[in-house]
């Protein structure tokens, strides 16, 4: 590891960023110096905006991936190297506000059904029961399931903070089954391999498990594990939980980003009243036409 690598890991450490951070933001610091075959300290502004345009135009990167490279430049540049703030020419792209799609509880159910593997099969309704993140589910050890309370605590989820989501009677039961037959030790889903048994499964291992499911449940959808969390969300909302609840469950700052399931909600959806249909007027009748009518 060369000296200003350390440097920066030191710094991200320090800020205590999550495993997963860590790693996405060395490599993308990696990749812009690999992109033009010089050390990462030796480049400035012109290089941050040819690079930028380069990952937009070129690389056709999503919205969402650029956003976490440019995050990780400009970490690079203003904690590490510790350039002026005005010399760092690094922009956020506008995201567009989409809609996720969501599974019904149909499709989630032959999501589960389809996975490839009991194992698999255990991370699906892991993820879909708790509505945890992929980095989270990953950090999940044998202690953190609290049968006694009927809760899961997540330990340092997004921005550090701790929180417990509820452990249904079904995953309990699901998850000691699981116990009994792989007796994991740390953490309740490690490696496959002897040689990280004491360590957790990767992300790419849940995002496999999420992809392979969908595939086999011929479900066409884009399915990923963050759209099970949504999925969740969305079907708690329709069965009657509180925003606010959801809010906290998730683990949400700002209530704001939960009211995106306001919209996802075919309950609440579905029981506005619309105005339109309390006007006194008529339909199109028997015969519609195009043409206007006489003296109009």
């Amino acid at each position: 590891m060369t000296a200003l690598r350390k440097r920066m890991l030191e710094e991200l450490q320090r800020r205590k960023y999550s495993p997963e951070t860590i790693r996405l933001y060395l490599t993308a610091v990696q990749q812009f110096a690999n992109y033009f075959q010089k050390r990462p300290d030796h480049l400035g502004p012109e290089h941050l905006r040819e690079y930028q345009l380069y990952l937009l135009n070129e690389r056709k990167l999503a919205v969402g991936s650029v956003i976490a490279r440019t995050s990780a430049l400009r970490f690079f540049f203003l904690k590490v190297l510790h350039r002026p703030y005005r010399e760092i020419d690094l922009v956020y792209p506008k995201r567009p506000e989409r809609l996720p799609v969501i599974l019904s509880e149909e499709e989630v159910a032959r999501l589960i059904e389809c996975a490839s593997t009991s194992y698999h099969r255990v991370i699906l309704m892991t993820l879909y029961g708790t509505g945890l993140r992929r980095e989270e589910l990953c950090r999940l050890k044998v202690t953190d399931v609290d049968s006694q309370r009927m809760v899961i605590h997540v330990r340092n989820g997004k921005g550090g903070r701790d929180r417990d989501v509820p452990l249904s009677p079904r995953l309990l039961e699901v998850l000691r089954a699981y116990w009994k037959w792989k007796k994991p030790k740390t953490y309740l889903f490690p490696g496959y391999y002897a040689a990280r048994q004491d360590k957790p499964i990767t992300s790419h291992t849940v995002w496999n498990a999420v992809s392979v499911a969908a595939r086999r449940a011929g479900i066409r959808k884009k399915v990923s594990p963050h759209l099970l969390r949504h999925s969740w969300a969305t079907h708690l909302l329709e069965r009657g939980t509180d925003l606010k609840t959801i809010q906290v469950l998730l683990g949400h700052v700002d209530l704001d980003a939960t009211t995106i399931y306001l919209h996802l909600s075919q309950h609440h959806l579905q029981a506005v009243h619309n105005p339109l249909e309390a006007l006194a007027i008529s339909g199109l009748g028997d015969k519609p036409s195009l043409r206007p009518r006489k003296g109009e």
